[in-house]
């Protein structure tokens, strides 16, 4: 029986991986807290095999008065998070980074590799990064670190950009027909990525990816389709995305080219891209 501790109560990637693994009661027991507070100071977390820790603050302002609170979140956090673990006797801590730490895209296919030097475009990407290096510093043979870089997460339920092109298929007749390639990971595929993690106790960067990439342009036609509804799409705005795509950040997020290289990744393909946008509508 592996005991997992997930840091980051109702967090989605934590609930989504929770049902995930209960497939498996005789495998797993997996306990989720909160970390809002001081009062996970208190939890033990001796006898856990791994810490997930999932807790904190997503890419949802560029407001410079929230700067401080995302570097104490996502970077302070995390690292008090992590040596309590570790003094408490862990020897296993995920931790759940973003892609975001390369930048929000570009405008030509540039393949990331784990090779390839992160350079954040803001102080969401920053925190990440900061927090991955702190972690390093700690670890050891005895606390093993595995750092995960996920692309755009999404499912049933699921926050940030992805249910908000869902309800933009819904209500647009039309939509640019723009070449472009984005990776992301379905939940289903992440929980069982994390899941296969945990048994083998990896440790290193990670870059969990669906099989397929994905363009902007298809994900609305398909999700306009599986919720009974055609659009058109067309080139004739694609000149000004062109222009647009590296100047404009809501642009870059819906057009620019943000993709990983890709590697073998079948062990946790639960799900092709269509089936994943089917399970998660």
């Amino acid at each position: 029986m592996k005991r997992i501790l997930i840091t980051g109560k109702n967090s989605y990637v934590g609930t989504k991986f929770m049902e995930w693994v209960s497939q498996w009661p005789d495998e797993y027991q997996v306990e989720a807290i909160s970390v809002r507070g001081d009062d996970w100071k208190q939890h033990n977390f001796s006898g856990y095999d791994c810490v997930l820790h999932v807790a904190g603050i997503a890419h949802v302002s560029t407001d410079p008065k929230m700067e401080d609170l995302y570097y104490k979140v996502n970077r302070d956090l995390t690292i008090k998070i992590a040596k309590h673990a570790k003094n408490n006797g862990v020897k296993h801590f995920i931790f759940m980074s973003s892609i975001i730490v390369y930048g929000d895209g570009d405008k030509e296919l540039n393949v990331i590799t784990k090779d390839k030097a992160p350079n954040p475009s803001n102080f969401y990407g920053d925190s990440k990064l900061q927090a991955e290096k702190l972690l390093h510093e700690i670890e050891d043979e005895s606390f093993r670190v595995a750092v995960v870089r996920p692309p755009m997460i999404y499912g049933p339920n699921s926050k940030g950009n992805f249910p908000k092109l869902l309800k933009l298929a819904k209500l647009t007749p039309i939509f640019p027909a723009y070449d472009n390639q984005r990776s992301m990971l379905f939940i289903d595929n992440l929980s069982e990525f994390i899941r296969l993690v945990t048994d083998s106790q990896d440790r290193g960067l990670f870059l969990p990816q669906n099989r397929e990439y994905v363009n902007t342009s298809e994900l609305v036609r398909l999700a306009a389709e599986q919720q009974g509804k055609k659009i058109l799409l067309t080139r004739l705005f694609n000149p000004l995305i062109f222009l647009l795509v590296s100047r404009v950040n809501v642009v870059n997020k819906m057009f620019g080219n943000l993709v990983y290289v890709k590697e073998d990744n079948e062990k946790y393909q639960t799900a092709d891209f269509v089936n994943s946008i089917k399970r998660s509508l």
